[in-house]
């Protein structure tokens, strides 16, 4: 027996025969839901994550630094411990940030210093008992 094929009409929809009695074509069941991921572990960090964190903040703060002093190069008068002067506001600036830097960091490794001689000694029961007071 030959298989019958739909007649199509001008749209390129099929005819549809109303004396026919096929039943009409199941609807397609949606599709299933995908099994969920498995949870991400997060990703360490590292020392050399860190390091390119501290050369990209580095590098833009230095893009911001010459921005500043090329924007301020107007000429100031400067006195310091007697000695008077002019130099240009952007480096005025910054040889009191830089100067300011410096005793920070003086100041910071007296702190260190100190520490570690503690720790050298054995003296834990001193670092040990400001603890107990918490």
């Amino acid at each position: 027996m030959p298989v019958q094929r739909p007649a199509w009409n001008r749209t390129g929809s099929p005819v549809l025969n109303p004396n026919d009695t096929a039943t009409p074509p199941e609807a397609p069941l949606p599709p299933e839901p995908a099994a969920p991921e498995p949870p991400r572990t997060p990703v360490k960090r590292t020392r050399t994550g860190a390091a390119w964190v501290g050369i990209v903040v580095g590098a833009a703060v230095l893009v911001l630094l010459i921005v500043f002093m090329l924007q301020n190069t107007v000429p100031v008068e400067v006195t310091f411990l007697g000695l008077t002067g002019t130099a240009p506001l952007a480096l005025t600036l910054l040889i009191a940030g830089v100067g300011f830097a410096v005793v920070t960091l003086a100041v910071g490794s007296l702190r260190i210093g100190q520490l570690r001689r503690r720790i050298g000694r054995g003296d834990r029961a001193e670092s040990q008992g400001s603890r107990a007071h918490r």
